[in-house]
């Protein structure tokens, strides 16, 4: 049995050295995920010595890539880059062609960060408690892009809502990118996406910061009050990205993986980098991972039952 193991594993680590790693992101290009993925990507590469590949694979609020690596062999040549909509969609979609617990071994939380919500600059108002009361006098006049029904800035906009006592019309995206591209066109009012996503409309004067929903303002954003300072204390909701493998990855396959990660996001430049992004690393081992994706199905999905919030399509 013992010199099984060791030719399994033997047999993984050639695996490994022959083939990429392919990184598959469930989103566009343009959105948190895959800006992620990409800041890290080559110094990914650089230090285990072969290529990184980014694949996006977008469609079905992630579950078409989350299903592909689900059923990747599991060699640790295939990971999947997760969005918090790992945790939410067991919520929404209760037959998932795939067990978001069971089929899958955490690698690393990357990061952490708040969303920040933008809105394209027609919409009344310079922060978010002005858009609240414009939003009272025109119910349902006003829209928000998410990335898709279930995702995080779903359900913490319509968290939002409900504190606010508004009506504003949720429209899904496919991602980040496309989100931000409804909002730049006036096509939806608003967004919710991580700054880093936001940062060069924000800069150009193409979408204006409203707030933020992390526990203190962003250095990046100083005058952009939190949801908090808005006029709803206690108020908190932080996005996330982590990386994933099959599970059956052998475990010393995991853990090479997960030194890795955490070396290339302690690097100084990359942290630096994300950073400055309005990410907070994290870079945390597998099982931290697994416990941080299980306490946000458990938030949101009492979320859902105590508000009947209608998840389907």
């Amino acid at each position: 049995m013992l010199l099984m193991a060791v030719f399994a594993l033997s047999s993984a680590a050639i695996a490994q050295s022959e083939k990429p790693l392919t990184l598959v992101v469930p989103f566009p290009p343009g959105g948190s995920t895959d800006i992620t993925a990409r800041t890290i990507q080559s110094k990914l590469a650089e230090r285990i010595g072969r290529p990184v590949v980014i694949e996006n694979r977008p469609g079905a609020a992630s579950q078409i890539a989350t299903q592909h690596v689900a059923r990747s062999a599991p060699d640790g040549n295939t990971l999947l880059i997760s969005f918090d909509n790992h945790s939410i969609n067991p919520i929404v979609k209760p037959n998932l062609p795939y067990d978001t617990f069971k089929d899958f071994v955490g690698v690393s939380l990357l990061v952490r960060f708040p969303l920040v919500i933008a809105a394209n600059p027609s919409v009344p108002g310079n922060n978010l408690a002005e858009f609240i009361a414009a939003a009272k006098k025109r119910p349902g006049f006003y829209s928000y892009a998410s990335t898709g029904i279930g995702s995080l800035n779903h359900l913490a906009m319509e968290d939002i809502k409900r504190k606010a006592g508004i009506f504003v019309l949720h429209v899904p995206y496919g991602g980040g990118g496309p989100a931000i591209t409804a909002v730049v066109g006036n096509t939806a009012s608003l967004t919710l996406l991580s700054y880093a996503a936001l940062r060069g409309q924000i800069q150009a004067d193409k979408l204006k910061a409203l707030a933020v929903t992390g526990a203190q303002r962003l250095p990046e954003l100083p005058n952009t009050p939190t949801v908090a300072e808005s006029g709803y204390p206690g108020f908190e909701a932080y996005s996330w990205i982590g990386a994933f493998a099959p599970a059956n990855t052998p475990a010393a396959v995991v853990k090479k993986l997960t030194a890795d990660f955490q070396a290339v996001l302690n690097d100084p430049e990359i942290k630096s980098k994300l950073t400055q992004g309005g990410f907070d690393v994290q870079a945390s081992d597998g099982p931290a991972l697994e416990r941080y994706a299980k306490r946000e199905f458990e938030r949101w999905q009492q979320f859902v039952k105590n508000t009947k919030l209608n998840l389907e399509d």
